[in-house]
């Protein structure tokens, strides 16, 4: 049987990943990105690798009326990766309100409009999976990123135990510092981090997409950042707080 993947900020770092592996496994593809040029080259050069239809499906999740318009196409498809997501170099209160609110709309609304559209379509056909990106910053006090990021986990979590009695699965990706354009395209620099805490997008991805087939609902790859997950959850709060103070002028994860 055919099956169709839709992946948000698919034309490039993770997202992009996300689409050559699920290409490379067979899947169909719906390309979400509001880099339309790009986006068309991504889909020519991946239909073309895996003979697989690749669409490409140009949009702004900022903006709502994009995001309704790719929740129409989301009810359809089989796989969901909401991976669209941007950094900011400011904190809050140097970041004019419009800013802020993009980050939200993009990294937490259009997941809830994406994923109950998907979540329904799946929940009625008795199969699918969700995954959607977040962050170890999910688990640390450090601005509207992480707070977005720790959205995303726990919505996850609640909207995986609704869809598994369905059969449907839903898992939350949360890397660390991963190599790929994010930084650079929001304009932050991370020349100063060891080489210890990056790790390798394809190796993230494969991790991840193996998450997803063993029913998994969390996936943190690699054990230094498996290691700062359990600390962040384990820990508490004041420490994490305090932990954010120290890190208030580095960059954001993923």
């Amino acid at each position: 049987m055919t099956t169709t993947a839709m992946i948000t900020g698919a034309s490039s770092g993770i997202g992009l990943e996300f689409a050559r592996q699920l290409g490379a496994r067979g899947h169909h593809l719906v390309l979400v990105s509001n880099e339309a040029d790009r986006l068309e080259m991504v889909c020519a050069e991946l239909a073309e690798t895996y003979g697989v239809k690749a669409e490409a499906v140009f949009a702004d999740l900022s903006v709502r009326a994009d995001v309704a318009r790719v929740a129409e196409r989301a009810g359809a498809v089989d796989i969901l990766v909401n991976n669209a997501g941007f950094g900011l170099r400011k904190w809050f209160l140097g970041n004019e309100r419009a800013v802020e609110e993009a980050l939200l709309d993009v990294m937490c609304r259009a997941v809830l409009v994406l994923s109950h559209a998907a979540g329904r379509g799946m929940r009625d056909r008795g199969e699918g999976a969700i995954v959607n990106v977040a962050s170890i910053a999910g688990w640390v006090a450090g601005g509207t990123y992480s707070a977005a990021k720790s959205w995303i986990i726990a919505f996850s979590e609640g909207l995986a135990t609704e869809l598994a009695p369905a059969g449907v699965t839903v898992t939350v990706l949360c890397p660390g510092f991963v190599r790929t354009e994010f930084h650079r395209r929001s304009q932050i620099s991370v020349d100063k981090l060891p080489d210890a805490l990056w790790l390798d997008a394809g190796r993230v991805v494969r991790d991840c997409l193996a998450d997803v087939d063993r029913g998994r609902v969390i996936s943190v790859p690699g054990p230094v950042y498996k290691v700062i997950a359990w600390f962040a959850r384990c820990v508490p709060r004041r420490y994490v707080r305090s932990g954010g103070k120290i890190t208030r002028h580095r960059p954001p994860l993923r």
